[in-house]
């Protein structure tokens, strides 16, 4: 696994599972052009734009580059990077067609292809830093308890975060956007 600093923003969950087994990092999808009406979504992206970087890897079609500009512009005010794949022509193995503009897209580029892409612009993550671990999600009231959807509404509405985020997504959230003291603080906040 590639450790790189910057979350990367991909299009759907086929993406997001290709990359999770090369980087890591938080990939984060935009859900196709789910993104243009998911204001919580942009503020997740923007707020790691601004925080350490996002690497935007996008399909080489029309649809791919709409995303991307629509992204890259409201992430303006962080650090946006981007990472090209090439234009193959061909369909992914789990689909019966090639797309519209018949191209493979990110998943179905190889690993090698898309690592060189992708290491063009990202920054290598050496820090070694205390994380924050589902054991403190679950001893701050965040996972597995009683209460513990309550909390975690309370806090991704105080963070602006998506509504439905998971334990587990919002383990990598915090992780990306806060170190443990910031986290430890921000949950001494809401008490």
């Amino acid at each position: 696994m590639i450790k790189i600093k910057e979350a990367i923003i991909v299009e759907g969950t086929y993406d997001k599972i290709k990359l999770s087994g090369i980087f890591d990092t938080l990939i984060v999808t935009t859900d196709g052009f789910d993104i243009f009406k998911n204001q919580s979504k942009v503020s997740l992206i923007k707020k790691l734009a601004e925080k350490d970087g996002i690497i935007i890897l996008t399909d080489s079609d029309r649809a791919g580059f709409v995303i991307r500009n629509y992204v890259k512009n409201f992430s303006k005010d962080g650090i946006v990077k981007h990472a090209y794949i090439p234009e193959i022509e061909g369909k992914e193995k789990r689909k019966s067609t090639p797309s519209k503009e018949g191209f493979l897209g990110v998943e179905g580029i190889s690993d090698d292809m898309i690592i060189k892409a992708v290491e063009k612009c990202a920054t290598e993550s050496n820090k070694e830093k205390r994380l924050i671990t589902k054991a403190d999600l679950f001893m701050d009231g965040l996972s597995g308890g009683e209460n513990s959807f309550k909390y975690r509404k309370i806090l991704t509405k105080e963070l602006d975060l998506p509504k439905r985020i998971s334990a587990n997504m919002l383990l990598d959230v915090l992780n990306s956007l806060f170190t443990y003291e910031e986290y430890k603080e921000k949950i001494k906040s809401l008490r």
